[in-house]
């Protein structure tokens, strides 16, 4: 059974979301602190975090901070409703996805399964098939090679390597630095125009309609992300 644990010191909103991931067949603990947190995370196995940023004494970034430093665990950031800083802050800080308060726990639920299942897709065991399958695109890492509307065709090393980057992290949000960073494996020098390039080239030979992409996503000042709902 996959298992969350949230921190957040609000108790009566962290009973409703045990309750809520029971019926979906998943464990929660919770916790009313970061350092309560950082310490039930070395002595349990969980596949997800749900993480305020407005904690007592450790705030929820520093408690990211802690998380990162010793695993890759999906980390859901809940924010209030109009801090538009602090979800750019976190999502550039390392959270996969963040929700604003007060929020509709469905949506929260939904959020939850998604993200528990791409951790749990992408951690199966060594030897299982990388290849990636979503609505109307396949992504086959051994072939290095896709099938679109367009057919199926290898993609030159850069196109893949970013493509493969935001798919096996479907619906976490990348800066542009991270992505050169992490696919041309050089220092960020501030340039966007290879980023732009390679986008514009992937999102010829993936999408129906480049002009309004399915799969590669614009997050305007922030960076790019895979779809999370294909």
């Amino acid at each position: 059974m996959n298992k969350i644990l949230i921190i957040d010191d609000d108790k009566e909103l962290c009973d409703l979301i045990q309750r809520y991931v029971l019926t979906e067949n998943m464990e929660a603990d919770c916790c009313g602190s970061g350092r309560e947190g950082l310490e039930r995370l070395k002595k349990r196995d969980y596949q997800l975090v749900v993480l305020d940023v407005m904690l007592p004494g450790m705030d929820g970034f520093e408690t990211m901070e802690g998380i990162r430093k010793e695993s890759s665990l999906p980390i859901l950031m809940l924010t209030a409703k109009n801090d538009i800083s602090s979800r750019v802050r976190g999502l550039r800080a390392g959270a996969d996805d963040y929700l604003a308060k007060p929020f509709d726990m469905d949506e929260l639920i939904a959020r939850i399964l998604a993200l528990v299942r791409r951790y749990t897709r992408l951690n199966q065991p060594e030897g299982s098939p990388r290849r990636l399958a979503f609505d109307g695109l396949t992504i086959d890492a051994d072939a290095r090679s896709v099938t679109s509307v367009h057919g199926t065709f290898e993609l030159p090393p850069k196109e893949f390597d970013l493509l493969w980057l935001l798919a096996c992290h479907q619906g976490k949000i990348f800066t542009k630095q991270k992505i050169y960073e992490l696919v041309w494996k050089e220092d960020y020098c501030y340039d966007d125009s290879n980023i732009m390039a390679v986008i514009s080239r992937l999102r010829k030979k993936l999408e129906a309609n480049p002009g309004r992409p399915v799969y590669i996503q614009t997050i305007k000042g922030v960076g790019y992300r895979f779809n999370r709902e294909v």
